[in-house]
């Protein structure tokens, strides 16, 4: 018969050894837990890189189908949306002609008063901020009856003055006294510092354009958005809209704002929003990049 001291030495041991097999289950637990989340990761990250690639993919489809020297089957850029799968993924790309919207640098008073106007911003208002915007970019001193110069910036609390220069891009709007975040967000489909344009080409303008025209109204705008995109020819002509304001489908400018979206087929997906310039480079491309923005949405 064991001793006493023998049975609590052997009780001793096996819950050492009960300590020592938990232990070890938790470490290696712990590992595989490690490892099943490393290769999630992996899995995730490789998946971004594979839809961004794609996403790139649909950029440069964009390019070779705008160049296509066949006008019957030539993509159109006025915004419809453009779809075909490559590996698996579902690729959409939208093209809009920067013609079809509102030069920061070009406008008219009149349209940009109306592009304010559309958000529901009282008249007044609206002018007010279109004579901040253009003191920002002229090159005088001379403060217009609603603008704003230096002074008035620095006595606003800015740390900086107006620029007295043109806009270099359509973010730097958001420099411009009582443009705020919100209004730009509203506005910033609409506007472009690369058509050279005072006026705006129907045949690609987008929805906030077109609102931005006096007595064009959102209904207004969506049925000739509508019938616009039905539109296969670029030889046929526009719907009309607006006296005044014209356009055609055949014709436009040599620099495209393009969003691509891949999505895989477990639904994760990456976009690219970006604005090219048709024409080479010194690398061989057929554009060059002017704007580039990922995974932006609104």
């Amino acid at each position: 018969m064991k001793s006493p001291l023998v049975r609590k030495q052997q009780g001793i041991a096996l819950v050492l050894v009960l300590w020592v097999a938990l232990l070890m289950s938790v470490i290696a637990g712990s590992f595989a837990l490690s490892a099943r989340t490393e290769s999630l990761q992996s899995r995730i990250l490789f998946n971004e890189t594979q839809a961004r690639f794609l996403a790139e993919a649909g950029l440069n489809r964009a390019v070779f189908e705008l160049r296509n020297p066949d006008p019957e089957t030539r993509w159109i850029a006025d915004g419809r949306s453009h779809k075909f799968e490559l590996d698996g993924a579902e690729i959409e790309v939208k093209i809009t002609d920067e013609s079809g919207k509102i030069d920061l640098n070009q406008a008219s008073e009149e349209l940009l008063v109306g592009l304010f106007a559309s958000l529901g911003i009282e008249y007044d208002e609206a002018i007010g901020m279109v004579d901040k915007i253009l003191d920002w970019k002229d090159a005088d001193e001379e403060i217009r009856l609603a603008g704003a110069e230096d002074d008035d910036y620095f006595s606003a609390g800015h740390s900086h003055g107006a620029k007295d220069a043109p806009f270099d891009t359509v973010p730097e709007l958001i420099q411009v006294m009582d443009i705020d975040y919100e209004v730009y967000r509203k506005i910033e489909p609409a506007l472009t510092v690369y058509s050279g344009r005072k006026n705006v080409n129907l045949a690609f303008a987008p929805r906030e354009v077109l609102m931005a025209i006096d007595g064009v109204t959102g209904e207004m705008a969506d049925v000739f958005i509508q019938e616009r995109h039905a539109i296969e020819d670029v030889n046929a002509e526009l719907p009309l809209l607006a006296e005044g304001y014209s356009g055609q489908l055949r014709g436009g400018g040599t620099t495209f704002s393009i969003i691509s979206k891949a999505t895989l087929p477990n639904k994760q997906f990456a976009e690219i929003d970006a604005t090219i310039r048709m024409g080479g480079n010194l690398q061989g491309r057929p554009f060059r990049v002017v704007r580039w923005r990922d995974n932006e949405h609104k």
